[in-house]
This record gives C-alpha cells, sequence and structure tokens, in this order.
C-alpha cells in the first residue's frame, strides 16, 4: 500500500503568494505547458508545475524548503504560453520574495524592508540618523572652501557607522541563509558534503557568465541589463576597497583626480550600474507578447537602484561645478541610498544572491547523487 500523508494546507500562505504578485494562482489546472516550455526545467524535476499545485493546496514548508523555486530564472516563458493566464513566473516570483521573508532574522525586518508600503520609512531611518550624528558632532553645515565631502562627513565616522551595520547585516544574513540550507537538508537524509565544493563553483560560474538567461525565448534580452548591474556593483565594491587602501596605507585623501586609475574604474562601474539598471526598467516595461506584470516588490528594488546610480554621478558632477549647497545635500541622500542598498541587502531583492546561490548548489549536488 502508498505510504498515507496528511496535508496541512496553510491558507494565510496562499493568501500571502497572491498578496505578494501570485494573484493569477487559482487560475493554474495543471495542463503542464509550463514545465513542457521552460527552456531550463530539468527532465526528471520539471518545474513549475508542481510548485504551483503545492502553492495552490497551501503548502507553505514544502514550498519554503524547495531549491527548484530557485532555479527558475524568471524568463518568463511559462506565463507567455500559459493558455489560463495563471502567470507561473510572477507565481514563483512571489515564493522566492516569501522565502526571504520567512527566513529573515530577525523576522520584522524582512516585511519592513522587503514591503513597499514601509519603503519611506527604511530611507528615513538612516537619513535622520545622519542628521543626527552630524548635528552632534558639528558637521551638520555646509563648510567653507573647496567641496571636500570628508570635511562634511569625515571618512573615519562613515566606516565606523558603515562597517558596523554591514557586519551586521552579514551576521544576520548568514543565520538566514543557514536557516534556508538547514530547510533543504531536512527533505534528504543524505549530507551532500562531498560534493558541495564542485557544485558551488559551478554555480558560481553560472552566475559569472549569465548562461542560464541565454537559453531564454521570452525574455532573453534582460541578460545584458542584469549582467550590467552585477559587475557595476562588483566594480563599486573594488572601488570602495581601492579608495581605503588609498586613504590608509599611501594616505591619498579625496577628492581623488579624475585621472587617477581608481577614479576612471570607479566612474565606469558607476555607468555600469546606471545603464544596467535602466535596461533593466525599460525591459519590464516592453510589451513582449507575456501576460506578466512585475512585482511592486521588484519596481521598489529597481527604483531604488537607479536613485543609488543617479545620485551618486549628481555627487561628483555637482562637486565638480563647485555648488557647495547643492553638492554635500546631494552627498548625504546618496549615502542614505548607499546604506539601504548595502545595510538592508538580508531582506532586499540583493538577497537573492545568497538564496539562489545556494539552491542552484544544493540542487546540483541532488541531482548529481541521483546519477
Amino acid at each position: 500500500m502508498p505510504e498515507e500523508r496528511v496535508l496541512s494546507p496553510d491558507i494565510q500562505f496562499i493568501r500571502d503568494l497572491r498578496k505578494g504578485g501570485g494573484e493569477t494562482l487559482k487560475k493554474c489546472y495543471q495542463c503542464a505547458t509550463c514545465s513542457v516550455v521552460c527552456p531550463i526545467s530539468p527532465d526528471d524535476k520539471p518545474f513549475p508545475r508542481q510548485q504551483m499545485v503545492m502553492a495552490q493546496w497551501g503548502l507553505k514548508d514544502q514550498l519554503l524548503s524547495s531549491p527548484d523555486i530557485w532555479t527558475c530564472h524568471n524568463c518568463n516563458d511559462c506565463s507567455k504560453y500559459c493558455p489560463r493566464g495563471a502567470r507561473p513566473g510572477d507565481v514563483l516570483s512571489a515564493m522566492r520574495q516569501k522565502v526571504i521573508k520567512e527566513n529573515a532574522i530577525p523576522r520584522f525586518m524582512g516585511s519592513f524592508v522587503g514591503d513597499p508600503r514601509f519603503t519611506i520609512f527604511a530611507l528615513i531611518v538612516p537619513f535622520v540618523f545622519f542628521l543626527v550624528v552630524l548635528g552632534l558632532t558639528g558637521h551638520l553645515h555646509i563648510p567653507e572652501g573647496k567641496i571636500v565631502y570628508s570635511k562634511f562627513f569625515p571618512i573615519p565616522m562613515i566606516e565606523i557607522i558603515f562597517m558596523s551595520a554591514v557586519g551586521i547585516a552579514t551576521l544576520l544574513y548568514a543565520f538566514s541563509l543557514n536557516r534556508f540550507w538547514q530547510n533543504m537538508t531536512k527533505a534528504t537524509d543524505k549530507p551532500y558534503l562531498k560534493t558541495f565544493g564542485p557544485a558551488f563553483v559551478e554555480t558560481i560560474k553560472e552566475f559569472l557568465f549569465h548562461r542560464k538567461f541565454e537559453k531564454c525565448e521570452a525574455n532573453r534580452d534582460r541578460k545584458n541589463g542584469h549582467m550590467l548591474v552585477f559587475y557595476g556593483f562588483v566594480g563599486l565594491a573594488i572601488t570602495t576597497t581601492w579608495i581605503t587602501v588609498y586613504y590608509y596605507a599611501f594616505k591619498i585623501h579625496s577628492p581623488i583626480s579624475l585621472g587617477d586609475p581608481m577614479k576612471w574604474f570607479g566612474n565606469l562601474s558607476a555607468l555600469f550600474l546606471l545603464v544596467g539598471i535602466l535596461l533593466i526598467i525599460s525591459n519590464r516595461m516592453k510589451d513582449k507578447g507575456i501576460d506578466s506584470k512585475t512585482s511592486s516588490f521588484d519596481w521598489t528594488f529597481a527604483i531604488l537602484i537607479l536613485l543609488l546610480a543617479v545620485t551618486g554621478i549628481l555627487t561628483e558632477l555637482i562637486r565638480l561645478a563647485g555648488i557647495a549647497s547643492l553638492a554635500y545635500p546631494m552627498y548625504l541622500l546618496h549615502l542614505t541610498f548607499v546604506f539601504y542598498t548595502i545595510v538592508y541587502f538580508p531582506y532586499s531583492k540583493l538577497a537573492h544572491m545568497g538564496y539562489r546561490t545556494l539552491a542552484i548548489t544544493f540542487a546540483k549536488m541532488r541531482d548529481w547523487d541521483v546519477e
């Protein structure tokens, strides 16, 4: 006799998915068209058909521990060919957003940062904090003379604030990812320790070249925008390290000469980020013949990254123009968006990088074990 299983539907989970962008969930009638047309769905574990029925049944625990919802790259071929307009791509996107919220530590931060209704408050917190710090240290004024941002907000002060906040955020993110990993491994009695290294390396290679995007049909042009944003962030991270070495090791202080290699590299990285996010936004606004809708969660992230790039570029241009009354406020605004991006990353769309990396690594180990 087949083993009996008791299913415990979570009605609130279904409501949350529909509220988060998967409102078409109930339209699915399990025709399997989505799994057939998906170019990256494996033959032995096809998605998203199974995930759609699990979501309809409210099987929260099984879905939140499933690596397969992260294998999906939101190509939306499934949504394009779905005969019922169930938009499987949007539903899986809502599932991934839910995974981030459920694994968030502390839990309330997942809702605070992940819910677009609270975005303005999430931005106000660091902005007001910066004002208080500047006021208490006597820097809350426009410095006289040549525009030098470190006269307004000293670099050591910035480093103390950001390094402390990023350190705490990174630690909490590690705990969240560990919780996610433990949830995935609970479903199997095999530790997969021997194959973790090779699977992880293969996953990183996929990310570096965005290979999966090349298989998409309906949404293939997303690749260029995503790659530019990815490498823009990588370049800006390198620039931050570079300028820190300049400051402490070589005693080279800002403003750095425009002819310096670090300045060229940083400006090119900022341009990558700006062009990349504009391509992503343009792509989302195109009519590609896909019955799909970008969630408010995704739109919020895209707009904030655009503002991050624009304020960063304006901070430099206004300084070069010598308009102190605009330069320092713009710099403060840019720092606010920087804080939001790198300190809130465990709860924003950027958190996908860690979850997707672990999920795809786990899926590769699982598949290799079957082979």
